[in-house]
C-alpha cells in the first residue's frame, strides 16, 4: 500500500494545483483517513446492540464496516481518501460467517488503487506544472517590472493605465497565490503534519486564493468596458475610475463573502475544499463564468466597431493595410480581455479527456497570459517607450557633464599656478582695455 501510495502521489499534488488547502498533500489524505475513521467511530457507537450472534461493525484502517447478521453481506465502495487519489471507483464486500468477518472481496488493491501508475499522466502533471510555474514566474518578473515604470513616471498617470495597473496587480496576486501554494504542496522535506495550519488558517488560504482568481477575471473584464466605453464615445477620455474599482475589487468581494456564507451553513467541512454541495461552488464559478461571457461580448462589439471604423470613408489606406491593422488589434485585445477562457468555458469536470485540453490551456499556456499583457500593453507601449528614452537620455546627459566637469577640475589641477597666472594676467589686460574704452 505504500508503495502505490508514493508512486501515485504525486498525481494528486498536480491535482492539487487547481484548488488549494492550508494542508500539505500527504497530510490532506492523512486528515481524510482520520476523519473517516473518526465519522465510522461515531457510527458504530450509535448502533444498537445486536439481538443475535454476529460480527460487530468495525474499522480496518481503510474502509468502516457496520454490524451484520451471520450470513449477510456487507457492501461498501471504494474508501473517499482513495478515490480522490487515484480517482477509481469500485464496489467491495465482506460476508459475516461464523468465525467472524472473512476477507475483502475483491481486494481493495485490486479496485481502488491505480494497479498500474499511468506514465503518461503523470508526464502530462509534470508538464503542466513545469509549464505554469514558469509563466507565473515570468509573468511575475514582468508585471512587477511593467508596475513600476507606470508609478515612477507621471506622464504615464491617466485612467487607462490606472486601469492596466490595477490588471497587472490582480495578475500579481493571482500568480503569488498559486506560487506560494506550490511552495507548500510540493515540499519535498520531511513534513510534520502535527504542526499543519489549523483549519481557521487554511479557510482563509481558500477565501483569499478565490479572491485572487475572481479579481482578475473582473479586472480583465473591466478592461473590456473601458476600451468599449472609450470607443462608442469617440475615444473621449472616461474619468468615473471609482467605478471601475468597485467592479473590479468590490464585486469579487460580494460574491466571496456570499461562498463564505453559503460554505457555513450549506457544506461547513474540513477546509472548504471539497465541493460535493453544489450551491457554495457556484457562487465562484458563476460570477468567473459570467464576466468571461460578457468580455467576450464585449469583445466582438469592439471588433464590429473596429470594422466599422476601418470601412469608413474617411480612413485613408488600402484594404490590405485595413485587415492588417484589424488583425493586429484583434490579436492584441485578445490577451487583454482573457479571450482564451471562453473555449473551455462550458467544459464540465466529467469529461476527462476535454478536462485535460483545459487544464493544460488555463493552466499551462494561461499563466503566461500575465506575461503577454505587460509586453503588450507596458513594454511595446509607445509612451512607456518615450518616457523611457526621455529618461535614458536624461541620464547620458547628466553623466556627460559629470564627466566633463571632472576631465576640467583635473585639467586645472595639473596646470596649477600657469592657469592662475594667465588667468590673472588676462585679467589685468581685459582691465586695461576696459578702462582704455571708458576714457574714449
Amino acid at each position: 500500500m505504500n508503495m502505490n501510495l508514493a508512486s501515485c502521489l504525486v498525481l494528486l499534488l498536480v491535482w492539487s494545483a487547481r484548488t488549494v488547502n492550508g494542508r500539505h498533500a500527504n497530510c490532506h489524505f492523512l486528515y481524510e483517513m482520520q476523519m473517516a475513521e473518526k465519522e465510522c467511530l461515531g457510527m458504530l457507537a450509535d448502533e444498537q446492540p445486536l439481538n443475535t450472534e454476529g460480527c460487530r461493525g468495525i474499522w480496518d484502517n481503510i474502509s468502516c464496516w457496520h454490524s451484520a447478521d451471520i450470513g449477510e453481506v456487507v457492501v461498501n465502495t471504494c474508501p473517499t481518501a482513495l478515490k480522490n487519489l487515484f480517482t477509481r471507483d469500485g464496489i467491495i464486500s465482506r460476508n459475516c460467517t461464523t468465525n467472524g468477518w472473512s476477507d475483502v472481496h475483491p481486494s481493495i488493491q485490486a479496485v481502488c488503487f491505480e494497479s498500474k501508475l499511468n506514465s503518461t499522466k503523470l508526464v502530462f502533471y509534470m508538464v503542466v506544472k513545469t509549464l505554469y510555474t514558469l509563466g507565473h514566474s515570468l509573468s511575475l518578473i514582468a508585471l512587477i517590472t511593467g508596475s513600476t515604470i507606470f508609478c515612477l513616471f507621471r506622464k504615464l498617470h491617466c485612467t487607462r493605465n490606472y486601469i492596466h495597473l490595477n490588471l497587472f496587480f490582480s495578475f500579481i496576486l493571482r500568480a503569488v497565490a498559486v506560487l506560494v501554494k506550490d511552495a507548500i504542496l510540493f515540499s519535498h522535506e520531511s513534513v510534520d503534519c502535527t504542526k499543519q495550519p489549523s483549519l481557521l488558517g487554511c479557510k482563509v488560504s481558500l477565501i483569499i486564493f478565490n479572491y485572487f482568481i475572481m479579481a482578475n477575471f473582473y479586472w480583465l473584464l473591466v478592461e473590456g468596458l473601458y476600451l468599449h466605453t472609450l470607443l462608442m464615445v469617440i475615444f473621449s477620455e472616461n474619468r468615473h475610475f471609482i467605478i471601475y474599482l468597485l467592479i473590479g475589487w468590490g464585486f469579487p468581494t460580494v460574491f466571496v463573502i456570499s461562498w463564505i456564507i453559503c460554505r457555513i451553513y450549506l457544506e461547513d467541512t474540513g477546509c472548504w475544499e471539497r465541493n460535493d454541495v453544489p450551491i457554495p461552488w457556484r457562487m465562484i464559478k458563476w460570477p468567473i463564468m459570467a464576466s468571461v461571457i460578457l468580455n467576450f461580448i464585449l469583445f466582438i462589439s469592439i471588433i464590429r466597431i473596429l470594422v466599422q471604423k476601418l470601412r469608413c470613408p474617411d480612413v485613408g489606406g488600402n484594404d490590405q493595410s485595413q485587415y492588417r491593422r484589424l488583425a493586429k488589434s484583434t490579436l492584441l485585445l485578445i490577451p487583454l480581455f482573457g479571450i482564451n477562457y471562453v473555449v473551455f468555458v462550458y467544459i464540465i469536470d466529467e469529461n476527462e479527456e476535454m478536462e485535460n485540453y483545459k487544464i493544460f490551456f488555463e493552466l499551462g499556456l494561461g499563466s503566461f497570459q500575465g506575461l503577454v499583457v505587460a509586453i503588450l500593453y507596458c513594454f511595446f507601449n509607445s509612451e512607456v517607450q518615450s518616457e523611457l528614452k526621455r529618461k535614458w537620455r536624461s541620464l547620458r546627459l547628466k553623466r556627460y557633464i559629470v564627466r566633463d566637469y571632472r576631465l576640467h577640475s583635473s585639467s586645472i589641477s595639473r596646470n596649477g599656478t600657469d592657469n592662475m597666472a594667465q588667468f590673472h594676467r588676462n585679467s589685468r589686460a581685459q582691465s586695461f582695455l576696459q578702462t582704455e574704452t571708458t576714457v574714449v
